[in-house]
């Protein structure tokens, strides 16, 4: 900013305008003067009139004086706009001043995500168990299926029972020239003989089933109860999860709205201060440096 003369008492800037209005004019009423000095005057006789074509305007005695004059009543005239020119700056400055601060917004914290366990399957529950359950298993499902495999309806037993009471004991078959010839059949099943493999058989299977039975329901069970667990697990972590996460968002909440409350009451006080600085400059005045006093005196006398 432009080095100034402005204070708390002085001279007023209506006064200070006024003047340099004052100096400018007196400035110009000079500079008239100046501009008709001329080094001769030209006249011409027309018959017994004589005519001046120029009139001789030579430099006044006083033209030091005047010289001297004009240079301070511009000198002060310079003054007083420089000083009328740095209080309009000043306010202008006052007024388009914006508020500005170090502080910074707080950051939105880091939320914890939760990764849930993932459900087991069958496969989990069948690794569980002891290789040699595992085993046995095996062997049961083994039985059973080869055993229903044969005695099951539409398989290999059933159709050798519902058969043999269809079987003849003498058939005839053509062998040559159209001559039929007796086939004899020998049955060697009878059909207690088929119901009691099928009765032995039967029970060997349901044996069996049901101790497949047994281990499936027992890896469901175990599938079952792992995912229950697992469940329960990730609903206490994501709870867990979501209580700290809340902590945090409680937490930031408060911190922005301290921060909003402190930045508001900054701006209030930044605003004041601001008010009461343009207030302050707008009562300052043009403290008169004595070279210039002098000119101001003569004005503010004619004024009077």
């Amino acid at each position: 900013m432009k080095k100034h003369s402005l204070s708390t008492s002085g001279l007023s800037l209506s006064q200070a305008q006024s003047i340099s209005n004052l100096c400018f004019q007196r400035t110009q009423d000079i500079a008239n003067k100046i501009s008709i000095i001329n080094n001769a005057e030209k006249t011409l006789r027309i018959g017994n009139e004589t005519y001046v074509e120029t009139t001789g305007n030579k430099i006044p005695a006083s033209i030091v004086e005047l010289i001297l004059e004009k240079g301070k009543l511009h000198a002060t005239q310079a003054f007083l706009m420089e000083n009328i020119k740095a209080k309009d700056s000043i306010l202008k400055e006052l007024r388009s001043k914006n508020f500005s601060t170090l502080l910074t917004y707080p950051e939105y914290p880091e939320i914890q995500n939760f990764s849930p366990e993932r459900l087991v399957d069958e496969d989990w529950g069948w690794e569980q168990l002891p290789i040699h359950q595992y085993n046995e298993y095996l062997e049961a499902e083994a039985y059973a299926s080869h055993i229903g495999q044969f005695i099951h309806k539409g398989e290999k037993l059933d159709i050798l029972r519902k058969e043999l009471s269809t079987i003849k004991t003498l058939e005839w078959i053509i062998v040559d020239d159209g001559k039929k010839t007796p086939l004899k059949v020998s049955i060697h099943h009878t059909s207690d003989e088929l119901l009691n493999i099928h009765n032995s058989l039967a029970l060997l299977h349901r044996q069996y089933e049901q101790r497949v039975n047994y281990f499936k329901a027992k890896v469901k069970n175990l599938v079952t109860d792992e995912n229950a667990r697992i469940s329960r697990a990730n609903a206490d972590g994501q709870a867990e999860k979501s209580k700290i996460n809340d902590v945090l968002r409680n937490e930031y909440s408060l911190a922005v709205a301290k921060h909003e409350e402190t930045i508001l009451k900054l701006k209030q006080e930044f605003e004041l201060l601001r008010q009461e600085e343009i207030k302050a400059t707008a009562q300052l005045k043009i403290e008169i440096d004595p070279r210039f006093q002098p000119v101001i005196d003569m004005f503010l006398k004619q004024a009077e």
